[in-house]
């Protein structure tokens, strides 16, 4: 198998952009497993998405020949990304807790980043130097909408319709870990959208822990995925048992 330096070259030669946009998207097709990315670039047409399903969108929305540049540029370098991702020790750079692992979807809006893990049903989020962790619920978080204000307006996409910052139940927070190994991200002019946001028809707020009358599986479900972030270092001991009482309560 040919090396990394080699194949992004090559690459970028056969698609006309520069061996930085290359790396760009490579990073971001390493964190979506290969069968997605989020990315953020001038010569990828600023903020857009990928997926191998055939999902491209670019921020400059009106330009198709980029767009299909885009796409096949995504899909050369995902057929090119050995199993696993290249292993060149980018990995330490992460600024999300090493503990949770590979998100399957990551990005960065303004000063905010983002990470989502479905193993343990997280949405890491890190503004200013503070890591802040959710409990998703039943939501997949596949994206982003675009940020109204402070953090607390964002509104995430995914298989389940939107979701709203604001209703999702904090797990922790901590300081952030030294990413000083990461590259800074592109921040080009916000994009309009075509549909506005405050014009699509908002999901009924879903409450994210078993209520009161809730089946006891929810619960125990609920406190299994706790007890897996308290073992690995995620949850304190104290937000452990703030979090277990609350839940123990609501049987």
């Amino acid at each position: 198998m040919s090396d990394r330096p080699s194949v992004l070259q090559a690459a970028a030669e056969r698609h006309g952009v520069s061996i930085d946009a290359v790396r760009h998207l490579m990073r971001a097709l390493e964190v979506g497993n290969g069968t997605m990315a989020q990315f953020n670039h001038p010569e990828l047409g600023g903020f857009g998405q990928w997926s191998s399903g055939g999902m491209t969108m670019i921020g400059n929305m009106f330009d198709a020949n980029l767009k299909s540049r885009v796409a096949a540029l995504c899909t050369d370098l995902a057929q090119s990304l050995p199993p696993g991702g290249w292993d060149d020790g980018a990995a330490s750079g992460n600024w999300w807790p090493a503990e949770l692992g590979r998100p399957a979807t990551s990005g960065s809006q303004n000063s905010m980043r983002y990470a989502y893990f479905p193993d343990s049903r997280l949405l890491a989020l890190e503004t200013s130097g503070t890591l802040v962790l959710y409990d998703t619920g039943h939501y997949d978080i596949s994206g982003v909408s675009q940020q109204q204000g402070d953090t607390q307006s964002l509104r995430f996409s995914g298989r389940n319709g939107y979701v709203d910052l604001e209703s999702l139940q904090r797990v922790s927070v901590a300081p952030a870990p030294d990413s000083s190994l990461e590259p800074k991200p592109f921040h080009p002019d916000p994009i309009p959208s075509p549909i506005r946001t405050e014009d699509r028809p908002r999901p009924a707020p879903e409450p994210d822990f078993p209520q009161a009358g809730a089946p006891s599986g929810d619960v125990i479900s609920t406190l299994e995925r706790l007890s897996d972030l308290h073992r690995k270092g995620v949850l304190t001991e104290a937000e452990f048992s703030t979090k277990k009482a609350e839940l123990l309560a609501r049987l």
